[in-house]
């Protein structure tokens, strides 16, 4: 019998993601009204996205390990008051300097809850199921981009940016007091039994998984910052918003399927995720010249792409839990992420610059090739996954039960 879920709690971590995502690249969707509301230029106005990424990227590795000691619940309900806070100052400020001081501190906020969400998922639920918890809380992820972003632009421009941000404050203080009232408490870790990072990195398959996101979340974000401009290389600059909607569908059924299998099967999706986006790829580079062919590899990118956030925490929570260093490992692949974020556009603006907008796909390909390796070789310590057996107990993937019993 499936044990229960307790999805009151998982999905107002879940709505924690969704806050997080959303108050990250909303202003990317109402960026012309907000430079005009700040007297800025669009340029500079796109460097509140930047400062967002950069105030994670430094700070949630030592908050982390700071903070390792907190309960867990004062610390979320902590990083959640973070985004209230900033995003109140972002719609009431006229100031540029001071709207990017607030940016900051929403993407040391975000540090917070993203090293939080996994390690909250998997102690809130059963050890059978932990990785569909896992998938219902990183719902949020596409949930945010595919509506939340299309839904704050409009509400952007009927009513004005302010009034976007304004509804963002508001739920995030709904959301401290769903997550006060329905989010279970848990204990930090003792003195005794924190890793540091370099010690967190000699553990077992955490190098590994923390390379798999380097590259897979530097590839993909080498063309989705792109997607405009590659869709305008190919002729179809006019259905970029059908293709994100396409994309963002899709990645939904993806995190769907991932959240079905997670739990037996996380090396298989792993492979299967990385081989699909390779082959969206391989589809636009090739043959982008047909625009039902560009759909078709859309919807393959976004089906394998869904998954992918749910399968590279899994599998670093599930690597960082050997050495006990879960909450730092998941820390460290947060700062990785958005690294990888931050060095998609850069790279992206070489590659263009140097070599024109049909290099994007091909840049994939390339970084997806070690991907693909390090995930095979993995197998042992990183991309695995407890199987249970009939029984109920735990063995490793791959062995049969008469081995098991033969073994013991």
């Amino acid at each position: 019998m499936t044990p229960k879920l307790p999805l009151g709690a998982l999905l107002a971590l879940t709505t924690a993601a969704f806050v997080t995502v959303l108050t990250e690249a909303l202003p990317a969707g109402v960026l012309p009204a907000m430079s005009s509301g700040l007297g800025v230029g669009e340029a500079a106005t796109g460097q509140l996205v930047t400062v967002y990424a950069i105030g994670t990227a430094l700070t949630a590795i030592p908050l982390s390990a700071a903070t390792a000691g907190w309960r867990r619940k004062r610390l979320l309900l902590s990083g959640v008051a973070g985004f209230a806070v900033a995003n109140t100052v972002t719609a009431l400020s006229t100031s540029y300097p001071l709207t990017l001081g607030a940016r900051f501190v929403a993407g040391i906020a975000a540090g917070v809850v993203w090293a939080l969400l996994t390690g909250y998922a998997r102690r809130l639920a059963p050890e059978p199921v932990r990785g569909k918890a896992i998938a219902i809380v990183m719902t949020g992820i596409p949930l945010a981009l595919s509506l939340g972003i299309p839904a704050g632009t409009f509400l952007g421009g009927l009513f004005g940016w302010q009034v976007t941000f304004s509804i963002m404050s508001v739920l995030a203080a709904g959301l401290l007091g769903w997550i006060a009232l329905a989010v279970p408490d848990f204990p930090g870790q003792d003195k005794g039994g924190r890793l540091p990072v370099r010690q967190t990195l000699a553990v077992p398959g955490v190098t590994a998984v923390l390379f798999v996101t380097l590259t897979f979340v530097l590839a993909h974000n080498i063309l989705y910052t792109y997607i405009a401009t590659f869709l305008e290389h190919v002729s179809m600059g006019g259905a970029v918003d059908r293709i994100l909607l396409v994309f963002g569908l899709a990645s939904m059924a993806g995190i769907w399927l991932v959240g079905l299998r997670i739990d037996r099967r996380l090396r298989a999706l792993t492979v299967t995720g990385t081989v699909l986006v390779a082959l969206g790829a391989t589809i636009l580079a090739l043959l982008g010249e047909s625009p039902a062919l560009v759909y078709l590899a859309v919807a393959l990118w976004g089906l394998g792409w869904g998954g992918i956030p749910t399968l590279l925490q899994t599998a670093a929570a599930q690597a960082g839990d050997k050495g006990g260093a879960a909450d730092i490992a998941q820390a460290m692949l947060v700062t990785l992420w958005n690294a990888a974020m931050a060095g998609g556009g850069i790279a992206g603006g070489v590659l263009l610059a140097g070599f024109g907008a049909g290099s994007f796909p091909w840049s994939v390909l390339v970084l997806l090739v070690p991907t693909l390796a390090v995930v095979l070789v993995a197998r042992r310590h990183g991309f695995t996954a407890a199987v249970p057996d009939d029984s109920g107990s735990p063995r490793e993937p791959g062995r049969r039960p008469h081995e098991e019993r033969s073994r013991a």
